[in-house]
């Protein structure tokens, strides 16, 4: 079903009758929304507002998640990143997801709605497309592992920019115990620790058992990139005592496996 036809949305939930609503569904790529910025400037937000009627409407008492981004902080003034660090998204994907986020605060201030929005730094893991970094250099290096490469080349952007990547099945747990046991309100979805790309890549030979040729496509550094972007979870790990559990060296070799069977696949 579409969520941006308000109809439909209000007729899946009525159908579903549910409990808890995970809402994930959004345009979800920075560097896509810099070629059509309208698009997810304007229909993030309407699928948000079409959902959460849907929900008002259908099933007043679900409790509601909605997956928001640590885009929205832009530069941080200071690390690591808290929620009360003020909004300055960098991107149409990060304006999108600020404003969605406030429609869903409005949902709980204005209908009483019980609506948790979290804000996910940088994920990874099996399954994630190519679009996106870390996925795109295990990909790269499952890519050579199939062809015998040696060393195996992986190209990237900028080496220095460090992240604050976490496992997606911690991420996925945070979400569940979230909707499942938190109050309403803004919580940041991150590990605390920041991690080069030039580490990621060097850690990914490590987990791979080859050596790798780490370059650099002058193409692909943006123009404005922070330097380092850094999260921090107490308000989550207060909340409903989460914390990550999945190393990032697990991540890696988990990523790179999955993708040498989707390779193997698709030969």
């Amino acid at each position: 079903m579409d969520l941006l036809d308000a109809g439909q949305a209000r007729a899946a939930v009525a159908g579903a009758r549910p409990d808890v609503v995970y809402h994930l569904a959004a345009l979800a790529s920075v560097s896509r929304s810099w070629d059509d910025p309208g698009r997810p400037v304007a229909e993030n937000p309407a699928a948000t507002v079409n959902l959460l009627e849907a929900v008002r409407g259908e099933a007043p008492e679900a409790r509601v998640l909605c997956a928001g981004t640590g885009e929205v902080y832009g530069p941080p003034e200071r690390l690591p990143v808290t929620e009360d660090a003020p909004l300055r998204p960098q991107s149409p994907y990060a304006v999108s997801k600020a404003a969605s986020e406030l429609v869903a605060g409005l949902y709980t201030d204005a209908h009483g709605m019980p609506v948790v929005r979290t804000r996910a730094f940088n994920h990874a893991g099996p399954g994630q497309s190519a679009v996106y970094a870390v996925a795109s250099f295990a990909r790269q290096v499952a890519a050579g592992i199939a062809s015998g490469a040696e060393p195996i080349r992986v190209v990237t952007g900028n080496p220095r920019s460090a992240r604050d990547f976490t496992d997606v099945r911690c991420v996925v747990r945070a979400y569940r115990m979230l909707a499942l046991e938190a109050g309403p309100g803004v919580y940041n979805v991150c590990s605390g620790r920041a991690v080069s790309v030039a580490e990621i890549v060097e850690a990914l030979g490590h987990v791979a058992g080859r050596s790798i040729e780490h370059v650099v496509d002058e193409s692909l550094v943006r123009r404005h990139d922070v330097a380092e972007v850094r999260g921090d979870h107490a308000r989550l790990t207060a909340a409903v005592g989460w914390e990550p559990e999945v190393p990032l060296e697990q991540t890696l070799a988990d990523t790179v496996a999955w993708w040498t069977r989707e390779l193997e696949g698709a030969a």
